[in-house]
């Protein structure tokens, strides 16, 4: 079963609108995150595998798929469902290696060049980006826009039609419906969700843009 990549929620550390994480990943899901993220780029391996061992029993009555970025060894020891991973993180081959064949493994890609030389064969969704400008992430790399995002996924839809895709990067409400209509399956959200007064509204309010997108984009 493709894992259902239709608001893709990414609770940082960094960017956590004073929430706890485990607070702030109930709250999103409630609102209608399809999949969740736990991102944190500078705590120790201690304080990361506490953090996501609280978010993990925190959506457990959800059934919602967690993941982890970038850290294999916080998934496996917090029992995660998988992780994220990026072109510089550990290689995709030895992270299912060590997870298995049961484990959700997302990849994110930023060209065409990399979609060309992925192993797809080894991911369960693609998280394409940064696609606007943000500030929740240190991006040297202008933004794609949906022009870059949709050469992208000529190569994906090529090499792996089914694969499920989602944009990432300055997503919110006011541009996710354009990010579906040029093609991704989800958005991955940041501080549309978090630093809002009410993230499970905030929540709920994008998950009905990209539904409402799919929908019209279906119906084309």
């Amino acid at each position: 079963m493709p894992v259902d990549v239709r608001l893709n929620a990414i609770v940082d550390a960094d960017r956590a609108g004073g929430h706890r994480l485990d607070d702030l990943a109930r709250a999103v899901v409630a609102g209608g995150a399809t999949l969740l993220q736990l991102r944190d780029k500078h705590g120790s391996t201690r304080h990361l595998v506490d953090e996501a061992r609280a978010i993990k029993t925190a959506l457990a009555p959800a059934s919602v798929p967690f993941v982890v970025n970038d850290r294999v060894d916080v998934a496996l020891a917090a029992g995660a469902h998988g992780v994220h991973l990026g072109p510089d993180d550990m290689a995709l081959a030895d992270a299912r290696a060590l997870l298995g064949p049961g484990a959700l493994v997302g990849h994110s890609i930023k060209t065409p060049a990399q979609a060309e030389a992925a192993p797809l064969d080894l991911i369960d969704y693609v998280g394409v980006g940064g696609i606007f400008a943000t500030g929740s992430k240190d991006n040297p790399d202008p933004p794609i826009g949906c022009s870059g995002l949709r050469a992208i996924l000529a190569v994906l839809r090529r090499r792996a039609p089914a694969l499920p895709v989602l944009g990432i990067a300055g997503i919110d409400e006011t541009n996710a419906t354009e990010v579906i209509a040029a093609g991704a399956d989800g958005i991955a959200v940041i501080s549309a969700l978090s630093l809002m007064p009410n993230p499970q509204a905030a929540a709920r309010r994008l998950r009905a843009c990209v539904d409402g997108a799919l929908v019209k984009r279906r119906s084309l």
